[in-house]
Parts: structure tokens; sequence; C-alpha cells
């Protein structure tokens, strides 16, 4: 591991004057996906800016009806949030998904959003990948990608993006805000995670040097009756081969309003708009939800070890609406 340095940072101005010092600086949180990366050899940074101490730790209510998430909020204390369980359920669900115990006492809200890629050719540095040396080439194209992308890739990158509670947070449309030296930004979470086009390296649309302050999610009163479903080789921690994070307002019978987002499957959360539209104004039954899902994956291209996820995705997205609706009918 090569030598860096390491400064606490004491308020959110200091910081950024910090990460600025130079482009090998990066902003610490709970480590949980930095050091390990460190460890391998992908991440070779100078000097860590630990934010962990900053007066981001906070969950508060907007004065819209919505929620204020701070970055540096822990995931365990995100999940057990008494207004995230009653008010978007299924981003306390995603994020008792996401990982262990031990790993959500540690992590991060905003290293959560902003952590990299699992695919194994990422990770092992003494071979080619496009999103760490950027023109070297991906391997996952014709060797192992059974847990690659089938929605939105290029020949340039099959990886996934491994965040689940970012899925949840892409159905509620939240919005994340940042700091930099020339001042705060937003930026809607459907803009955060660039397409992966033929710079995969671009993770996203995030300014040089910015950091994450916040995430806040606007009054969305079908988030109360939300679900995040997520399929994994194991029923211990894993991360997902496939994820459904949805919402749903049924009356009479009828949609009037679906939140869609599918995880594990793209190099970004993906927002299924093609299947809300389908299914609102119609029944609310299971034929309509595998048409609409059916929709969304028309445009699915799985490489031939990944096929199976355009049918878990399916079947995940009329299981997950299915039980919406039957609660809402009780």
């Amino acid at each position: 591991m090569r030598e860096f340095g390491y400064e606490r940072a004491v308020d959110v101005p200091g910081a950024v004057a910090l990460r600025g010092t130079g482009p090998e600086a990066r902003f610490l949180g709970g480590g949980t996906n930095l050091v390990d990366l460190m460890k391998a050899g992908v991440e070779r940074p100078a000097l860590l800016v630990d934010v962990r101490r900053l007066p981001l730790d906070r969950v508060e209510s907007t004065a819209d009806g919505g929620l204020r998430i701070g970055a540096t909020v822990t995931n365990s204390d995100l999940a057990a949030h008494p207004d995230v369980r009653r008010r978007y359920p299924a981003l306390a669900q995603a994020v008792l998904a996401g990982a262990s115990g031990q790993l959500r006492n540690m992590a991060t809200v905003g290293g959560n959003l902003l952590q990299r890629t699992r695919c194994g050719y990422f990770t092992d540095v003494s071979g080619p990948c496009n999103k760490r040396s950027p023109g070297s080439g991906c391997p996952a194209l014709t060797g192992e990608h059974r847990n690659h992308a089938v929605l939105g890739a290029s020949e340039h990158c099959v990886a996934v993006h491994p965040s689940d509670m970012a899925v949840a947070l892409a159905a509620f449309d939240a919005v994340v805000s940042y700091e930099t030296a020339d001042g705060p930004g937003k930026l809607p979470i459907a803009g955060l995670y660039p397409p992966v086009g033929d710079a995969p390296h671009v993770e996203t649309a995030l300014p040089p040097g910015a950091l994450v302050t916040g995430v806040t999610l606007p009054p969305t009163p079908s988030a109360a009756a939300s679900r995040y479903r997520k399929v994994r080789e194991r029923a211990s921690y894993a991360f997902a081969i496939g994820s459904v994070a949805a919402a749903l307002d049924v009356r009479d019978g009828v949609v009037r309003e679906a939140r869609l987002a599918f995880g594990a499957v793209a190099s970004r959360p993906w927002r299924a708009r093609v299947a809300e539209r389908a299914l609102v104004g119609g029944p609310a039954v299971a034929e309509a939800f595998g048409a609409a899902a059916d929709a969304e994956l028309a445009v699915a291209e799985p490489l031939p070890g990944n096929a199976y996820k355009v049918a878990l995705i399916r079947n995940l997205v009329v299981a997950v609406l299915t039980e919406l609706t039957e609660e809402a009918t009780r």
C-alpha cells in the first residue's frame, strides 16, 4: 500500500479545501469501500480527508414534508430512523439488505452513493479494465459476466452499480446536495450517474473535488406503501444479482401512481419510466404488472451468461407489485 497523509476535517469548507490540495486526495467516510480498494491497489490516494465528524449526521423533516438526510448518517441509523421506516419503508429495507450489521455501523450515506463497482476485473489490477484504466478493454464481455449489466451497458463496460440504497433513492426522486470551493450545488439522483457510454471511468456528474453533504427526499405520499426486494446468491450479506424498489398507489383497482427502480442490472440505478407509464391508469393485476415489466425490459441486451436477469427482474416486479396491491386492498 502506498504511504498517504491523513487529515480530519472539522467543517465542510475546510474539508473541501483539503480535498482541493491535489488530485490524489480522497474523502474518507466509513471507509468500507475506499479502504478495500486501497488494499487492492485500485485506489492509491496521497491524502485522506476524514469527513466522518462533520455536522452532517442528522435526518430531518423538510418544510414541505420530505426528509433531508445528512451525508455522514450511518446506514444503521438511517435504516432505524422512525420517519424513514414510516414514510419511505423501501429505503429502510434497501439499507438493511445492503450489508452486514458491522458494515452498516460504519458506512455512510454519502459513501454508499459513491461506492465503486464490485466487478472482479475492476479490482484485479493485474489485468485490463476500462473503468480503472481507460482504453485498456473490458474482459467481462467475453469472460465472467454472470452478475453484469443487461440494461444501458456498452462495449466499453458492463459492470453494475452495487448500491441498494441508491435504487430506493432513485425510485423516490431524491436530490443530492454537494459543496465545492465555488459553493453549494444540487443534482437529482437521476443525473448523478451518467450513462456508461465510452467513458466508464467517469462514474458521477459531480464537479471535481465535490463533497456530498446530504440527500433530500421530496414528499411522496405513495412512498409509504413501498417495498424493496433483493435477490442474492446467499441469504447472508451479498451484493444483489437483481433488485426492485417499488411504490404503488392503487384506488378502486386502478393504478394511480407507480414508482419503479431496478438494481444490479446497469451501471447506475435503473429508473423504470417505461414501466411506470404503462402501469398508470391500468388495472392493478399481475398480467398488467408483467406487461409493464416486459415493456421496460424490451431494450435489455444481456450477455450469454446473464440473460437470466431479464426474467428475474420481471418476476420481481410482478411479485412486489402484487404484494403492494394486496396490502392496499386489505
